[in-house]
């Protein structure tokens, strides 16, 4: 297992139980465009075994499945319950994951993917003054 994939988990496990460490500002709105249930970044996971792996500690895993890897080999994901015409089929249902969507808690500097609705506002030190 790569330090990536240990990080991932790490992270995804203090998610339960730390609280908030960096907010960002979201701000926009759906545009019922399923990019991101269909374009889902796995940040940390580089292979299938990796993923077999954290569905086996968080279930919403299961949804999903491999259909490429980005940029730094990092697995992007398609959750198996969108339909042709974009829709959910299990919308009443989903997951928190989804229906919490999109996060405000944030552990790395995160983009939101193109062509969404929502886009983050980082906030600068000064800010907070």
């Amino acid at each position: 297992m790569s330090i990536d994939f240990i990080k991932s988990l790490y992270f995804e496990f203090l998610s339960y139980f730390v609280p908030q460490k960096i907010e960002y500002q979201i701000e926009g709105e759906c545009k019922k465009c399923a990019k991101c249930c269909t374009q889902v970044r796995s940040y940390g996971m580089k292979n299938e075994k990796e993923l077999k792996f954290m569905s086996l500690f968080f279930s919403y895993y299961r949804n999903f499945y491999i259909t490429g890897k980005d940029e730094s080999g990092n697995l992007i994901l398609c959750c198996k319950y969108i339909t042709e015409d974009s829709q959910c089929a299990i919308y009443d249902k989903r997951p928190n994951i989804c229906r919490n969507y999109p996060v405000k808690k944030i552990f790395e500097n995160k983009q939101m993917i193109e062509g969404c609705g929502y886009k983050v506002i980082k906030k600068e030190f000064k800010d907070y003054l």
